[in-house]
């Protein structure tokens, strides 16, 4: 009977992501993420990525996302972004707009959206790595 809950309640999650995340068609730009975490209670993270906007990279640094809650875990996650107008937009704090969801073979989705508007969704793709956003929310900023 557990399980079944369980199912059901991954099921709904995984839906809201579908729906939040179906609402924008192409997105103005991708994502990729890496990172670490050392955790014992309260974790300390890091990470690094590329944003990929009109065809060009540019390198950005993350803070505040937690891959796990006991030990060091590695990060890789990917994903797209929508309502990027200029790349003045993608600095700032990012809050969740949708609950994050365990996806089929291990791997975790967040959703979340920052002061400009801009919206990042992203995949894990790390087996086994769970995608929780700091209580603050996550700071996403482009190396100058």
């Amino acid at each position: 009977m557990r399980s079944i809950s369980a199912l059901m309640v991954v099921g709904v999650l995984g839906f809201t992501l579908s729906a939040a995340w179906a609402d924008e068609k192409k997105p103005d730009a991708t994502i990729r993420l890496s990172g670490g975490s050392v955790a014992a209670g309260l974790g300390v993270s890091w990470g690094s990525g590329t944003l990929t906007y009109q065809g060009k990279d540019y390198p950005i640094s993350v803070s505040g996302v937690s891959v796990g809650d006991v030990g060091i875990t590695k990060l890789e996650a990917s994903g797209s972004v929508y309502g990027l107008k200029s790349l003045d937009d993608f600095d700032g704090n990012y809050t969740a707009v949708a609950a994050g969801a365990t996806l089929a073979g291990g791997g975790s989705a967040a959703s979340m959206r920052n002061q400009s508007g801009v919206t990042v969704n992203l995949v894990s793709t790390t087996q086994g790595v769970k995608i929780t956003l700091g209580a603050g929310g996550v700071d996403m900023k482009i190396k100058k």
